[in-house]
């Protein structure tokens, strides 16, 4: 065989590459990764800021098709979620059959999916969008159906002959599995099928993925699934679900290790799916502000205008966006409202007013009283040197000076959102 890519070899191809010569290939990667010691290693720059699109996990679980993916795909475009910067459409678990074939390859369902996933990538594409896909470090995934354990560069390379431009990779049916091998596993096959993938490290935060995954992945989760409330556990006996308040406290200084192409991944958001627009404003604020992907989990094809005003809010993603790449953190807790802070390019500061409690609060805040400071970033706002502009994000609304004392009225669950730009 000619020495060419193997993307390049999928990419001329109409279909999906034989079982037979995807063996083949798989076996031989195989062999150049344990004899030649290839220089694997995660595709870099992919993901320079947080990734952001669509899982369809959070509203359809199992229950997934393609007809499903090809309408979200042009909701993608025809509601401005593609200009407002979303273009991942990610199939998560239950696209694929329990077992594999005979040949040891994963089979899309084909009741579910009776065009094949090449075709259906292949319509996310050529709407200016990215297509992903979901497995399993173990050997089954979270809802049974087939793992990659022991499959990781065979499976691999059938996604790439397919198009897919990211995996989230989960971790049930793991046993006593090395979780940074296992994830190392699957970096090198993706690496070694050639075809650049974003990585996403799903193992909830069990073994620490902040102090390895730098080098492996190019965001991991920080918590075990997400639910949509605002600060609730949902107890399952062996696992929680969790609200999205309770997420965003859950790991404490792990701000340290994110940064561009690896972020801390807060999991996808419930935006949308049945809380309040407050809520959902709060949570759409705090995965901006923590620098999270910012991955849609609700329908689409029944988006709210209210919804769909949070999820493209230009100035709200800009800060989620900012090429700094600084997560933010909470700075101080006072009579129930939180304020996080977070740096931003250019002597920018996103600041975020969060009402924890139950009722409206009405807040007086004096800029030079509480001087802001982030040693991490070595930075401080000095508002006794320099005045700063202040913008409401949400409202689209300029609210004066840092030179002023700062009022305000926000409602029960809800936040004041601001940019302050040097004058």
């Amino acid at each position: 065989m000619k020495n060419i890519k193997l993307q390049d070899y999928f990419s001329s191809r109409t279909s999906a590459a034989p079982a037979d010569y995807l063996l083949i290939l798989a076996a031989f990667l195989l062999i150049l990764a344990g004899t030649a010691k290839l220089h694997a290693q995660k595709f870099e720059g992919l993901a320079p800021t947080p990734p952001m699109g669509w899982n369809s996990w959070n509203t359809f679980g199992t229950d997934i098709h393609e007809q499903l993916v090809r309408d979200i795909a042009d909701a993608f475009v025809e509601l401005g979620l593609r200009d407002a910067g979303y273009r991942y459409i990610v199939l998560d678990d239950g696209w694929m059959l329990r077992e594999r074939d005979g040949n040891g390859n994963l089979v899309p369902d084909p009741e579910k999916f009776p065009s094949g996933m090449k075709a259906l990538a292949d319509y996310v594409h050529e709407r200016g969008l990215k297509f992903g896909l979901y497995n399993c470090a173990g050997d089954k995934t979270c809802a049974g159906y087939a793992g990659s354990r022991g499959h990781e560069y065979q499976d691999a390379l059938q996604y790439a002959s397919w198009g897919v431009d990211y995996l989230k990779y989960d971790w049930c049916s793991t046993e006593k599995l090395n979780a940074e091998e296992a994830y190392k596993t699957m970096r090198d096959a993706l690496h070694a099928a050639g075809r650049p993938v974003v990585f996403s490290i799903c193992e909830w935060g069990d073994n620490d993925p902040w102090l390895w995954g730098k080098n492996v992945g190019h965001m991991w989760r920080t918590s075990g699934d997400i639910i949509n409330c605002f600060d609730c556990q949902l107890d399952h006996g062996t696992y929680s679900s969790w609200g999205f308040m309770k997420i965003a406290h859950m790991r404490k200084g792990i701000r340290i290790y994110a940064g561009p192409d690896h972020w801390n991944d807060l999991d996808m958001m419930e935006v949308g799916n049945g809380m309040s627009q407050a809520e959902d404003r709060s949570h759409f604020a705090l995965w901006s502000m923590m620098a999270s992907p910012l991955i849609m989990g609700n329908d689409l094809r029944i988006v709210s205008d209210e919804t769909l005003e949070i999820l493209t809010s230009e100035e709200i993603i800009a800060v989620n966006q900012d090429p700094l790449g600084i997560q933010g953190f909470m700075f101080m807790d006072e009579q129930g409202v939180e304020i996080w802070v977070k740096p931003l390019g250019g002597g920018d500061w996103a600041v975020c007013f969060l009402n924890r409690n139950d009722v409206t609060f009405r807040l007086k805040w004096d800029w030079n009283y509480h001087p802001l400071e982030d040693s991490f970033a070595a930075r401080r706002l000095d508002t006794g040197r320099r005045t700063f502009c202040i913008r409401d994000l949400y409202n689209k609304e300029n609210l004066g000076t840092t030179g002023e004392v700062l009022e305000a009225e926000i409602q029960a669950h809800d936040v004041l959102m601001l940019r302050l730009s040097a004058q």
